[in-house]
């Protein structure tokens, strides 16, 4: 898994990918047309921030490398990659409880905030992490 060179793409398979933890400065891209909404990413070595129509999607504490985001009614699936340890923040449905699986691992039922903020930590071991969350 590589770095989003074009900071943010649509993939094949219907999915996005987006986020380059290599970058010493902050980039960003907004007006990118995906499935008829409008995304903008910021991201560098220090963040990684994801919006979709002015609204939060996700953000990563550094930096990261998302790849295969596919966001359903009852589910968010993607793979993660960065230089070290991160904290990923994803805007779900306020006050619900998800599932979440990181590399197949369980992690337990997390339930989200007022705000509908779920927050993870996610650890690289040296290759990208498959995370999946699904609504409980």
């Amino acid at each position: 898994m590589a770095v989003i060179s074009e900071l943010i793409r649509s993939e094949a398979d219907g999915t996005l990918s987006f986020g380059d933890y290599t970058l010493a400065q902050k980039s960003k891209l907004s007006g990118f047309e995906f499935e008829g909404d409008s995304y903008k990413v910021k991201t560098f070595k220090d963040i990684t921030k994801l919006e979709k129509n002015e609204s939060f999607v996700y953000e990563s504490v550094p930096g990261t490398a998302v790849q295969h985001m596919k966001v359903t009614d009852r589910s968010i699936e993607f793979q993660v990659e960065g230089e070290e340890q991160a904290q990923l923040t994803l805007e779900l449905e306020a006050e619900n409880e998800y599932e979440v699986l990181i590399d197949d691992f369980h992690m337990g039922v997390m339930k989200t905030n007022l705000g509908g903020k779920l927050v993870i930590s996610v650890e690289f071991n040296g290759k990208p992490q498959t995370v999946v969350i699904r609504k409980v």
